[in-house]
């Protein structure tokens, strides 16, 4: 056999051998060791990515930004009137019930009359006797004067010996007696009368008629009732006088209360109809705060101070009811076409992540020469952009109106469309 023959006859032999095997073994693990290592280097150089911030943004818009005021209030009927009772005494009849439309002078419930029937009967006899006894004072009146012409007469022919002065005198005084007796009947004549009117007026009273044309909304008697009319007038019925136009009355906060006036449009929605809104307008603002008008005292600085304002309501339609709870929302002013930023970009700042500034908080240190308002509207404040290096840029910009979500601004620099920065995100554990 050749040499060559021998030589793979024995490499054959030895990686048959259990110390072949280890060999393999060993460089399949060597082979692995080396691609882990490479793959970490390779994680280290170009897997760790930015240790920087992750910066959260958003663009800058450009369009209108419309401010509103939002109160709460109920909805009223235009002109609700309460009809009550002036007379006392039991109810009859109820002829009305919630929700009747009614008319003007239509009779709503009849109280009982038969007390005032015996108050009239004993009127027209208290007026009777009264005239009665006028005819019976004329009657004295003029025997008296006829006795008192007579003595005259006797006065003269006697050439004023007789009658004696006395007996004139006593004539005299007889007229000037039946003349105020006359007069005193003729009174009484005029007090039954006025007596009589009244139990009339009374009986009149006792039947219930509508003051207004319009819907029954609350009924607060039933037949057989008793009502007492001594001290203060009781409520009957309360009627609405046109549901077709309708008053939602809310409250605005004091803060609120100089943006709102009469003419501006509103909308407002109900619980009973989800998602739909209706429209209204500012009818009027009272002057005077609610707890003010409700006291009469000026000096209740623990109270909530809020304003009432009323806005007319269209309600063609009857679906809307009075005590219906609305929630309105009133457009007060509009800026037009302006740059419009997140109200968090002007809160965020890299050295203070903190919520702070904004159109209500501390802006950028600014010195003496360029002091100007630092809050509110008209202040100035800075805003971030990510520069093309990756470093935050600030910009300053000057603040207008917001409605909490977004701020009106003007700058030079800022552009619509341009990214401001509103945040950081949090680093992982």
């Amino acid at each position: 056999m050749s040499q060559d023959a021998t030589s793979d006859s024995d490499l054959q032999a030895y990686l048959d051998s259990e110390a072949g095997k280890s060999f393999w073994k060993q460089r399949r693990v060597l082979i692995g060791i080396a691609i882990a290592t490479l793959a970490l280097l390779a994680f280290l150089l170009w897997g760790r990515g930015d240790d920087g911030p992750q910066y959260i943004t958003q663009k800058v818009e450009q369009g209108s930004l419309d401010i509103t005021v939002t109160a709460t209030g109920n909805l009223r009927p235009t002109n609700q009137v309460e009809v009550g009772s002036e007379v006392s005494g039991r109810i009859d009849e109820v002829l009305v019930d919630v929700n009747d439309v009614v008319t003007r002078g239509q009779v709503l419930a009849r109280i009982n009359t038969d007390t005032i029937e015996d108050q009239i009967t004993q009127g027209e006899a208290s007026l009777n006797a009264a005239r009665a006894a006028v005819v019976q004072a004329e009657a004295t009146l003029d025997v008296d004067k006829a006795q008192l012409a007579r003595l005259r007469e006797v006065h003269e022919l006697s050439g004023g010996k007789v009658p004696s002065k006395v007996e004139m005198e006593q004539a005299e005084g007889a007229v000037r007696k039946s003349a105020a007796a006359l007069a005193s009947a003729r009174a009484n004549v005029t007090s039954a009368q006025a007596a009589l009117d009244s139990s009339v007026t009374n009986r009149e009273r006792a039947v219930i008629r509508s003051p207004v044309s319009g819907v029954v909304l609350v009924r607060q008697v039933e037949p057989g009732q008793t009502v007492a009319a001594s001290f203060t007038t009781p409520t009957l019925f309360v009627l609405a006088e046109n549901l077709a136009v309708m008053q939602l009355r809310v409250d605005l906060d004091e803060a609120d209360v100089g943006q709102v006036e009469s003419g501006q449009n509103a909308t407002f929605t109900v619980d009973a109809y989800p998602g739909e809104r209706f429209p209204a307008s500012v009818e009027r603002v009272d002057l005077a705060a609610s707890n003010i008008a409700e006291t009469g005292d000026t000096t209740t600085p623990s109270q909530v101070v809020s304003y009432e304002a009323r806005l007319t309501v269209d309600n063609a339609d009857g679906r809307l009811r009075p005590g219906m709870t609305g929630t309105a929302t009133i457009a007060t002013q509009s800026t037009g076409t302006t740059l419009l930023v997140p109200n968090s970009a002007l809160r965020y700042s890299p050295e203070k992540k903190e919520e702070e500034g904004g159109i209500f908080g501390p802006g950028p240190d600014f010195g003496p020469e360029q002091a100007e308002a630092t809050i509110g509207v008209g202040s100035r404040q800075s805003v971030y952009v990510v520069g093309a290096d990756g470093q935050l840029r600030a910009i300053t910009v000057t603040t207008g109106r917001s409605n909490g979500l977004r701020t009106a601004v003007t700058s030079d620099e800022l552009k619509a469309g341009m990214t401001v920065v509103t945040g950081e995100r949090a680093e992982a554990e």
